[in-house]
């Protein structure tokens, strides 16, 4: 009897394992910033709905990344494995079967779009099949292993969340929400580029083509700062139409200006004297420069 009781623990610990591993296919890192973006768009629409309609829809879209994820941790098991970065992910790992992996995504994929189009409308659910469909096939299998501009395009997946948000509530597509995906989609390229400085060896190792190893170290921080600097055209946007305030603009245009700053300040080491911790530094204050500035986008509706 006791024997059965132990078997019966080890069993549903290795289905909790499994479970835990499913879960990390999708993600959970990308999925919180699904949630949080998409989430800003749906409360700056100019029409409401219900708070579980907001939350059920929510929901599908964020499993809708999560799959988007699960295929490309599938496609990539073979890079993952080489990585010092994704080398402890599932597959690589030996926790999940990468054929598990791909119908994990699948089913995940049909749910989200499915269950988005039943709960919200046909518009979300399309762009949701966009968004999945653009990071997979354009960016994941196509882009990724081919051009060092692969994240410069593929940004465009990471950008529809809070576009996708703004319709699942206004059931309309106006150029207000494609405010939400011009920031995301050119704050992308400097974000990953700062990554791929710090993370160059990894690329390397996998053959990735990122700018870094095609173009070389100095050209690639010009092309971060220039991306800084194209946030500030960029980011006055919403106000010259009318979608944000002078409160916005301001803290808008200070934030983005460290940001310009942060940027100069790596590019202006040169190669021999390149610290690592200034490429962090560009890539982690990106981070809460984005988050900033869609907290902003709700702090000025409330104050408006």
């Amino acid at each position: 009897m006791t024997s059965n009781i132990l078997k019966n623990k080890s069993v549903s610990f290795n289905i909790f394992k499994y479970l835990k591993s499913l879960a990390l296919l999708m993600k959970p890192r990308v999925m919180s910033l699904v949630i949080f973006t998409c989430t800003v768009g749906l409360l700056t629409a100019p029409t409401s709905i219900a708070l579980d309609k907001s939350i059920v829809s929510i929901f599908f879209v964020t499993i809708g990344a999560g799959a988007a994820g699960a295929l490309n941790m599938w496609y990539e098991a073979d890079l993952d494995k080489l990585m010092t970065r994704t080398c402890l992910r599932p597959i690589p790992t030996g926790k999940v079967n990468r054929e598990h992996a791909l119908i994990f995504g699948i089913s995940l994929s049909i749910l989200s779009v499915v269950g988005l189009y039943y709960f919200s409308n046909f518009l979300s659910a399309l762009l949701l099949f966009i968004t999945i469909a653009f990071y997979v096939f354009v960016y994941t299998i196509w882009l990724k292993r081919k051009t060092p501009q692969n994240i410069v395009i593929g940004g465009a997946s990471g950008a529809l969340p809070p576009v996708i948000g703004w319709t699942i509530a206004a059931n309309s597509l106006t150029f207000e929400p494609v405010t939400f995906f011009l920031i995301i989609f050119f704050w992308t390229p400097s974000h990953f580029w700062a990554l791929s400085l710090y993370k160059a060896d990894d690329y390397e190792k996998a053959k990735i083509p990122m700018l870094p190893l095609t173009n070389g170290v100095e050209e690639t921080k010009k092309n971060i700062f220039i991306y800084s600097l194209i946030m500030l055209p960029i980011i006055s946007i919403p106000y010259l139409i009318g979608f944000a305030g002078e409160l916005f603009l301001v803290v808008a245009f200070m934030l983005t200006f460290y940001y310009n700053y942060v940027c100069y300040d790596l590019l202006r080491y040169k190669k021999n004297k390149f610290e690592i911790k200034k490429a962090k530094k560009v890539f982690s204050y990106s981070i809460f420069y984005l988050f900033l500035i869609f907290v902003l986008f709700l702090a000025d509706q409330i104050i408006r």
